[in-house]
């Protein structure tokens, strides 16, 4: 006898998750992991003020994207949700109304921590590739470093690496500097 069917989550599983996990759906294995910490949250919170003024608001910068946080995001029957995810107006001039959406970000952050760390980037990098989203921010708080991602067809091309107290300017937001030591909690 074979090993039995392997039972696909469902969206109904997804909403079943307590309030105090984050459900995602990958390849199609219901994972949940904890809500953040504060240090990772000081970090996606940080990144989001530092370039949601310039580059959503166009305070101080240049405007022309939508960044949210933890958008759920439905690609193909995997359900992702990113720390943040940004959209170019000029390509989605108008998000959905609905509480998930189905059009891939142009950029998506993923804050690390020890318990997502390899779902990010053994999980969820490749359906990020799959999905054609440009860019992809990895920031691990505890070592205090971001690393930038560039799609290139078939494969992630590490742009740049940062670490610590920098002042930096990261694709695709590198028309405004920013403090990198901002992000960290001490």
């Amino acid at each position: 006898m074979g090993e039995p069917a392997k039972k696909f989550a469902t969206y109904e599983d997804l909403l079943s998750v307590p309030e105090n996990l984050v459900g995602e759906i990958i390849a199609g294995e219901l994972i949940t992991s904890p809500r953040p910490s504060m240090r990772h949250a000081q970090a996606s919170s940080k990144v989001g003020m530092r370039i949601g003024g310039p580059f959503c608001d166009g305070i101080g910068g240049p405007g022309g994207w939508w960044i949210l946080d933890e958008p759920e995001l439905h690609l193909q029957g995997d359900i992702l949700v990113p720390d943040l995810a940004g959209w170019r107006k000029d390509l989605v001039p108008n998000l959905p109304t609905d509480a998930h959406c189905k059009i891939a970000p142009h950029w998506a952050c993923e804050v690390l921590s020890p318990s997502t760390a390899g779902l990010d980037r053994v999980k969820k990098m490749p359906i990020y590739l799959r999905e054609k989203v440009d860019y992809v921010w990895l920031i691990d708080p505890v070592m205090k470093t971001l690393e930038v991602f560039q799609r290139n067809d078939s494969h992630w091309i590490a742009l740049s690496s940062y670490i610590g107290n920098e002042l930096i300017r990261a694709a695709p937001f590198d028309a405004v500097e920013f403090d990198l030591g901002a992000l960290w909690l001490d």
